[in-house]
């Protein structure tokens, strides 16, 4: 008669089976934990305990995120109500200070850009004048050229040596229609909120913001 199998979870990451201690690998298989190095039962405990500080922490900045927003759009509803005005600017970027000038809350929204067919076009007439212009060119545009239009892993052009070629002050009249076809392959496809902290000593300090980006927290 085969024998039953008894799982019981103990501590995180222990599965006791028929009252023996296993962890499991990363290939889902049961070792037991005499067979584990100390060094790897440290690890593992060590990322346990780091991930569930950060899990509570998550919860945490994400519940904040949501009061801050509740906050403001009710703030945002009561000045709508008593003037008839909207606050904020055309793409919803605002700013909230206090009554001494020392702490304010800055929203801003964050387009995301894509491009469509046109692009291509403008691909071509920048190639013409390259090709035309060749060596009188400066070898920084073709730089500026090359690193716009190759694409990343994700196969993704460089938007911001996109934004760089509409920047150049070029007459020849191919690159200003290749410019206007850039701007009309622009295309607005989300957009995502974001909330930023400052607060400055005095009403004439220097303001410094109140970081909750882990990266640079401390910094």
């Amino acid at each position: 008669m085969t024998e039953a199998v008894i799982l019981e979870e103990t501590d995180e990451g222990v599965t006791n089976v028929n009252g023996k201690p296993y962890m499991a690998d990363a290939k889902g298989n049961l070792v037991p934990c005499e067979q584990v190095k100390p060094a790897d039962k440290l690890e593992d405990e060590t990322v346990r305990k780091i991930m569930g500080f950060a899990r509570d922490l998550s919860e945490q900045i994400a519940r904040f995120r949501g009061h801050t927003f509740t906050d403001l759009m009710e703030f945002d509803a009561l000045l709508e109500q008593e003037y008839g005005l909207a606050r904020g600017g055309k793409k919803g970027n605002r700013t909230y200070q206090t009554f001494d000038g020392t702490m304010k809350v800055q929203v801003q929204v964050a387009d995301f850009i894509d491009f469509g067919p046109q692009l291509q076009v403008a691909k071509g007439l920048i190639d013409e004048c390259l090709n035309e212009w060749s060596a009188d060119s400066r070898p920084e545009i073709r730089a500026i050229v090359t690193r716009a239009f190759n694409t990343d892993r994700e196969g993704q052009i460089n938007r911001s040596e996109i934004f760089m070629l509409l920047r150049l002050d070029i007459g020849d009249e191919r690159w200003v229609r290749a410019m206007d076809a850039i701007r009309d392959a622009m295309r607005v496809t989300g957009s995502k909120t974001y909330v930023r902290f400052y607060e400055r000593p005095s009403h004439d300090g220097q303001w410094k913001a109140v970081t909750i980006d882990l990266a640079k927290a401390g910094a």
